[in-house]
């Protein structure tokens, strides 16, 4: 079967299951408190923004959450270098590791680029799906501060995925979590004004992001290029000469693990979109219940990276036992916290939503209604939005990408899209009807995802 590598079993012994436990959590929580740390940066933003008007929350909230998902796009087809290193480094191929990072710098900058500028002209994209002229008014200045983070992200995500594929990612939660500090208070000021610096508006809230990612990505090359065992690996040995096989090969590997992400991201920016074609007020509610919900998922997405990094270690070291095993592991743990996480929007949807906006703004009774609404929904999905993100790493991390594409397709778009928009249109249920089918989408991709790996790794590895 296309995708999937051909194991011997000569040494399929696996490590215990207390080892692979705490292999797997020494990956998982450092990248779970990254995640967290970079997500909550756009969370700040909302925050300090939405203080000034239900009109300000839902443009800095479109503009931020299309730009965030364009991002997660572009790392998932990074992320295939976390696999390459991983398995290269569990085969004891040093010289490997270094060529997958030095020329995933170089797909970066090739792919951030055009993205740069596909960032800065995104309200093209809000002035064609008829949003609210006055959210798009708003949003301009936010995307021309914001678009200069592009580089910085991807080139920090190449370096992340390094660290990580290595079982070394306490230096990306140290850095992200400083940044989310710096993001708050360069927000405040830059959107305020004070101590000499006249305000910026929403101009000043994409620049502080920026700027605060441009010193992420200089902080963590720092501290790789200082560890003389990470450069080691010859990271930094010719970075800017391109050799093109291994760009074929992250592109080649990457392109599905693009897709499947644009699939799913591309299914939230739908939602956005649609919420901001019913009203403005349901826009600024999505932005809400969007800035919980994207809480458990990056929380996941450090377990199912965590996952992907341990299953491809697996296959590197022809361990075929510890494939399936670690890939079990990281779905029962993944599941187990995310089920825990549903108490909150359960048991506080309102100090959820005065975070941010004010019970005295004159939007604030229907938006805080609408969300209310949507966190019922948010408590029921995001078990399954965490899930689905675990699995599909975990068939990631066996280089197993075209299937999963084709089972996201059909669970985001013809469940979560297609049976979102009925409910939403010709039913009336409006934003409800939005959450309702991304929540049907999600269970339906989820589940597919984790019977794929299943059915995959009980197979004789060697057969498929």
């Amino acid at each position: 079967m296309a995708g999937f590598l051909m194991l011997s079993t000569v040494t399929d012994s696996a490590p215990s299951l207390k080892i692979e436990i705490r292999h797997f959590l020494m990956i998982a929580f450092p990248l779970s408190a990254a995640y967290l740390a970079e997500f909550a940066m756009f969370i700040t933003t909302k925050i300090v923004v939405g203080k000034l008007g239900y009109e300000q929350l839902a443009a800095v909230g479109i503009a931020g959450d299309l730009s965030f998902e364009i991002l997660v796009i572009l790392m998932g087809l990074l992320s295939i270098i976390g696999v390459l290193t991983a398995q290269a480094e569990g085969a004891g191929k040093k010289s490997e590791v270094g060529q997958s990072v030095r020329q995933g710098l170089n797909v970066a900058t090739m792919i951030g680029i055009p993205t740069m500028v596909f960032i800065w002209n995104l309200d093209l994209l809000l002035i064609a799906t008829h949003q609210d002229p006055v959210v798009v008014e708003l949003a301009i200045p936010y995307l021309r501060g914001i678009s200069g983070m592009v580089l910085p992200v991807l080139w920090f995500a190449v370096f992340r995925n390094f660290t990580a594929a290595l079982a070394r990612p306490l230096a990306v939660m140290v850095i992200t979590v400083a940044a989310v500090f710096l993001n708050y208070l360069l927000t405040v000021w830059f959107v305020h004004g004070g101590f000499g610096l006249a305000s910026l508006g929403l101009f000043g809230a994409g620049l502080a992001t920026t700027i605060v990612t441009w010193l992420m990505f200089v902080s963590l090359t720092v501290y790789v290029y200082r560890k003389p065992d990470l450069r080691g690996y010859g990271v930094f040995r010719g970075a800017w000469h391109l050799h093109w096989p291994t760009c074929k090969e992250i592109l080649r590997l990457g392109i599905p693990v693009a897709g499947l992400t644009l699939i799913e991201a591309g299914m939230f920016i739908a939602v956005s979109i649609l919420s901001g074609v019913i009203g403005t007020k349901t826009l600024a509610a999505y932005g809400v219940v969007m800035s919980w919900a994207g809480i458990p998922f990056v929380i996941a997405l450090g377990f199912a990276e965590a996952t992907m990094v341990r299953v491809a270690h697996a296959v590197g070291r022809n361990q075929i036992k510890a494939v399936r095993r670690a890939g079990h592991l990281g779905m029962t743990l993944g599941v187990g916290l995310l089920t825990v996480l549903v108490v909150i929007p359960l048991g506080f949807p309102d100090q959820i939503i005065q975070m941010f906006i004010t019970p005295d703004d004159p939007g604030f009774d229907e938006v805080s209604r609408l969300a209310t609404q949507f966190l019922i929904v948010v408590a029921i999905f995001q078990v399954f939005d965490g899930l689905q993100a675990i699995a599909a790493r975990a068939l990631r991390g066996l280089k197993d990408n075209v299937v999963p594409l084709w089972i996201a397709g059909f669970g985001y778009w013809v469940m979560g899209i297609g049976g979102g928009s009925i409910l939403a249109f010709p039913y009336g249920y409006g934003g409800a009807g939005l959450w309702w089918g991304l929540a049907s989408g999600l269970v339906v991709t989820a589940s597919l995802l984790c019977w794929r790996f299943n059915q995959f790794s009980a197979r004789p590895l060697g057969s498929n």
